[in-house]
């Protein structure tokens, strides 16, 4: 069965496992203090032409928990948008670790902010019953799967310079913005302006992990405590730096998101053939949104999972990955045409 539901649905890159085993064979350092973890460090820096200080952790969640946290105090507050994951599908976890208030902005349709929105939450900076906005997160791709391009980001890392704020960026699927664009990693992080990210590795392709990349110094000063404190520093790190070596050696990343980038647009041609099917969202990156027949659910769950975005409108998000064939598209379609159509 092949799933349409999530890239974490998706197996293990070859080159991934083949990094684990050999990280495998020897005894190494803990904490990330082994051979592997620094020289994958070292090829972060290289790669994002940075002086970046970098923490590798077990989860997304667990990787923006992290990020905030570095940049924030509890009487802090975050703004984010109003789809964002870190607001509707952490639990609580990010608001009970960094103990800030996270305010959300209204996305505009294509999920991203917009500067006027932004702004007219920075309000009474000061004021001692208000909690004091501290940091801006953003989510490229976005929870629609489109794409802040890099003079958009540069725009809001502007604005929160302005205003004394921290940009962050939860980039679960950076990888498929930066192959979408075209451009290198840095492009749309440190070189616009970002002061810390979230690089998603699991839905890339890796088996576990994730990777905070520091480019503001400022906020180096105490995450290595908080990395600890929030539970994130793993004993054995090697396993984590390791798969994140192959990814970034050759561009790996580059390849395999663009592959599922390709499979999201070819998906999108195929289905949006059909006169009961309309597609929602630009597609840009790996996801494809679409409001299709409520009848049609559970027929085609049955053989290709998939999530329901919001049910009022039968809208429903179909994810493609690093595995994801030309003929599982075909197979797909071929259901969906195979399922009453007067409706």
């Amino acid at each position: 069965m092949k799933s349409f539901a999530s890239d974490n649905y998706a197996g293990v890159l070859p080159e991934i496992m083949e990094a684990l085993q050999k990280a495998n064979e020897l005894h190494a350092r803990s904490y990330g203090a082994d051979e592997i973890t620094k020289r994958t460090t070292a090829l972060f820096r290289e790669v994002f032409n940075a002086d970046v200080d970098v923490f590798f952790v077990f989860n997304g969640t667990g990787a923006n928990v992290l990020s905030i946290s570095s940049a924030t105090q509890s009487y802090n507050a975050v703004l984010c948008s109003d789809t964002s994951h870190i607001y509707n599908d952490e639990s609580s976890a990010p608001e009970t670790f960094t103990g800030c208030r996270f305010f959300p902005v209204p996305a505009n349709e294509k999920g991203k902010l917009e500067i006027n929105t932004i702004r007219e939450r920075l309000i009474r900076k000061g004021d001692v019953h208000y909690a004091q906005t501290a940091l801006l997160s953003i989510t490229q791709s976005t929870e629609y799967g489109t794409i802040y391009r890099p003079d958009e980001i540069l725009a809001l890392s502007r604005l929160t310079k302005e205003h004394g704020l921290y940009l962050h960026v939860d980039g679960s699927r950076f990888f498929n913005a930066a192959a979408a664009l075209g451009c290198g990693l840095n492009d749309i992080s440190g070189k616009v302006g970002v002061d810390i990210l979230s690089l998603g590795g699991t839905k890339a392709g890796m088996m576990f992990g994730e990777a905070v990349v520091v480019f503001n110094k400022e906020l180096s000063k105490h995450i290595a405590y908080k990395h600890k404190q929030v539970m994130q520093l793993a004993s054995k790190t090697r396993f984590i730096a390791a798969q994140f070596e192959a990814m970034l050696q050759n561009e790996l990343w580059r390849k395999t998101a663009t592959h599922a980038n390709k499979m999201a647009e070819l998906l999108c041609n195929s289905i949006s053939k059909n006169r009961n099917i309309k597609i929602t969202k630009p597609v840009k990156a790996n996801a494809v949104f679409a409001e299709i027949p409520r009848s049609w659910y559970e027929p085609l769950q049955e053989h290709y999972p998939f999530y329901v975005w919001k049910d009022s409108t039968h809208e429903v998000r179909l994810m493609c990955s690093w595995d994801t064939k030309e003929e599982d598209i075909i197979n797909f379609a071929s259901a969906i045409d195979a399922l009453p159509q007067n409706i």
